[in-house]
């Protein structure tokens, strides 16, 4: 009996241990990818550079359209800046620091599973962690100047942007997590997984000031891009603490059921018989 007791107390103090390494692998997992991103400059900075002139051309139309209709059902031109800003950042996030939860998919179909199992890290992690979008980093880059020249710079104003990235990343990467385990049960849904997560994307630029009835219904539970495009008046600019209280289960119920799908789907994975090494 003693001995099993001391086996609890050695496991319990070693927790602060195991979250130690398991941080230090993720972060490891982080600088590789980008190394390997800036391998070639001229392509990264062509890349990075390209998709932040993406992002501003569609500024560039909100910009000449609240010229002309100053008010869009109570949405000013800061709002819809802040907007892009939540959606391009938590965009960002996902696709720079957990690439592969768009990859879920295919990656599950394809039994390209088959070289995170054979390692000691948490599968799902392990999985997101392994790739790096490098055009992604211009929209992180980009939601950065906007938010400098359109938000509140104030140490409040930071850190609710902050909180706003933070649950944006948060549900654009579960949601994509449990539209890419879908492919355990129904076999290859990358098309299926593309256009869930593409209706997310898109509708999460759209002020949802525009969506009445079913339509708004659906973007606040099935497609919840709702939660990302109302950060900007209902959290950024004023907390409105119902809307809040939303964004917070949501993202908590996205992240509870994406891991749980995974790693329940993980039971009924069939190994591709692939032979890999990662570095």
């Amino acid at each position: 009996m003693e001995d099993n007791k001391g086996l609890v107390n050695i496991s319990e103090h070693d927790q602060p241990g195991r979250l130690r390494r398991l941080l230090l692998f993720t972060t490891a997992s982080w600088r590789l990818n980008l190394a390997g991103a800036m391998e070639f400059r001229f392509s990264f900075l062509l890349t990075v550079g390209t998709m932040i002139v993406n992002n501003i051309v569609w500024i560039i139309f909100w910009g000449m359209y609240f010229r002309r209709f100053p008010v869009l059902n109570g949405w000013t031109l800061q709002d819809v800046m802040m907007m892009w800003a939540a959606a391009a950042g938590g965009f960002g996030i996902m696709s720079v620091f957990f690439g592969n939860a768009t990859r879920l998919a295919s990656l599950i179909a394809t039994g390209q599973l088959d070289v995170y199992l054979a390692q000691p890290k948490p599968v799902l992690l392990n999985v997101l962690i392994s790739r790096m979008s490098v055009s992604a980093i211009g929209d992180l880059v980009f939601a950065f100047f906007i938010f400098i020249g359109f938000g509140d710079v104030s140490l409040l104003g930071i850190i609710k942007f902050a909180a706003a990235l933070f649950l944006s990343g948060l549900i654009f990467i579960f949601f994509c997590v449990m539209a890419g385990c879908l492919s355990f049960w129904l076999g290859n849904t990358e098309g299926l997984s593309f256009q869930l997560f593409n209706a997310l994307l898109t509708f999460a630029t759209y002020p949802t000031g525009i969506f009445k009835g079913f339509g708004r219904i659906i973007l606040f539970t099935v497609i919840p891009a709702g939660f990302i495009s109302s950060m900007p008046v209902s959290f950024i600019r004023e907390i409105d603490l119902p809307f809040v209280y939303g964004a917070l289960g949501m993202a908590a119920l996205l992240c509870a059921g994406g891991i749980l799908l995974f790693y329940r789907g993980l039971r009924k994975y069939t190994s591709g018989n692939m032979m890999g090494l990662r570095r």
